[in-house]
């Protein structure tokens, strides 16, 4: 490709930016730049925007493609559809957390009563019915512990390990600890990075009451931000485009000008977001020796699925809040799609990996509904069932990930990332991708 001058790239709008990648957190970025003024064109290799994090249609009914739990301290989340001009009661429902644990053995229960943060945590746990005094005292410790901002700030050893330091016992991190690590990072707690854990806890726990909260979307995840963010772009001038593969960078003289589509056209721009997963970032920087540290970086990165059940129940079929955990079995969190206006959906989440991500799917949906059979002995057979496995769901957010983590900057001038596995302080969640969309176009504005 010739070199351009200094300056305006060629065919491109002087100051415009190119997104790649429709998921929530290139759309985070696109929204926030096309906000303040700025040409946006945003590409997305699949027929509907959402990424990993969308809605489906399965033999009529209307899904998200995983079950996803968004909570009250996803502040970016709510901020950016503030930017949308959506309230939060438009979209989410407000529920306060509720764990409620089932198991034939040892079930637990945890309420949070309306007190200020964290004195709500400090008397729930004083309350857990099913925990025993000493338990409650243990947890209650390393909480105390974990408010601490110095908590696995220097150092990042396997929450496993943290835990057995801090006085919690097998029992103890089997019932509460190892739900709630594979839950917020995906990850079992013997390999999970405390400081990211410690951080999702303050975030969640330690600040106010209503972080807290579960945010349970009124529908399906399409509604939350993908259609509402494409209706914005569309509005304000932006060019989204669907079915529009990226297949390698377009650099010359040491900067990213654009990239070159699947079907052969070119994209040209003056900034570039690769808003992307980073195996799909990686195929594309593979060949750029400017790129050869975050290359190392990506490729260390490991990966862990998400498996979800979907179940068919007779409308009648409910829980009494949207979701209890599962401590018993392979299944781990049950949620009632019912609170989201399908009633009788039942979704149950399996987090992390294991042998199940190999198994047939009717082998692996027998296996749940014989689970749900036994903690749910009155409910009737369900009508049908539908396995969803995202095998490369997250990032694997071990000890130790923080150093994998890029930030927004590419090696390549002019060029940008933005996706959950940056170096936000969050695991891989729904909040950690809108805000290092956020992060990344705020960067872009400030040059």
């Amino acid at each position: 490709m010739p070199g351009y001058a200094q300056g305006s790239v060629p065919g491109s709008v002087p100051g415009s930016v190119l997104v790649i990648g429709g998921g929530w957190a290139g759309l985070a970025a696109a929204v926030t730049l096309c906000r303040h003024g700025v040409a946006v064109t945003l590409l997305e290799a699949a027929p509907r925007l959402g990424g990993r994090a969308r809605a489906l249609a399965l033999d009529g009914l209307r899904v998200d493609n995983g079950q996803h739990l968004l909570v009250g301290a996803y502040h970016g989340v709510r901020e950016l559809l503030v930017e949308l001009g959506i309230s939060e009661d438009r979209v989410f429902r407000r529920h306060p957390l509720r764990l409620d644990m089932r198991s034939a053995q040892r079930p637990w229960r945890l309420r949070l009563p309306r007190l200020p943060a964290p004195l709500h945590l400090l008397a729930g746990l004083l309350g857990a019915r099913g925990l025993d005094p000493g338990e409650r005292y243990r947890a209650l410790r390393l909480c105390l512990a974990l408010a601490r901002p110095r908590a696995a700030r220097d150092e990042d050893p396997p929450l496993g390990e943290f835990l057995r330091d801090h006085g919690q016992g097998e029992a103890l991190q089997q019932r509460l600890w190892e739900p709630l690590c594979l839950a917020l990072l995906n990850t079992p707690l013997a390999l999970a990075s405390t400081r990211v854990f410690a951080t999702t806890l303050r975030a969640v726990f330690l600040h106010r009451r209503r972080d807290s909260d579960l945010l349970i979307p009124r529908g399906d995840l399409d509604a939350v931000l993908p259609a509402p963010a494409r209706d914005f772009l569309q509005r304000h001038g932006a060019t989204v485009r669907l079915r529009c593969r990226a297949r390698r960078l377009l650099v010359s003289q040491g900067r990213l000008r654009g990239v070159v589509t699947a079907d052969g056209e070119q994209y040209l721009a003056e900034e570039t977001v690769l808003a992307l997963p980073p195996a799909e970032c990686l195929r594309l920087i593979r060949d750029e020796p400017a790129c050869a540290g975050l290359r190392r970086q990506l490729e260390a990165l490991r990966h862990a699925p998400i498996c979800t059940a979907y179940l068919r129940y007779p409308p009648g079929v409910h829980l009494d809040q949207p979701m209890v955990g599962l401590l018993d079995g392979l299944g781990q969190w049950l949620f009632d799609r019912g609170y989201s206006g399908t009633p009788g959906i039942m979704a149950v989440v399996i987090s992390g990996p294991g042998p199940h991500v190999a198994w047939p799917r009717a082998r692996l949906a027998r296996r749940i509904q014989e689970e749900l059979a036994d903690y749910f002995p009155r409910w009737p057979p369900p009508e049908r069932s539908w396995i969803i496995r995202e095998k490369r769901a997250t990032f694997l957010c071990q000890h130790g990930v923080e150093e994998l983590r890029p930030g927004v900057r590419s090696p390549l001038p002019h060029g940008w990332l933005a996706g959950d596995y940056l170096d936000t302080g969050y695991p891989a969640t729904l909040e950690g991708a809108v805000r290092s969309g956020r992060q990344c176009a705020h960067a872009i504005l400030a040059r």
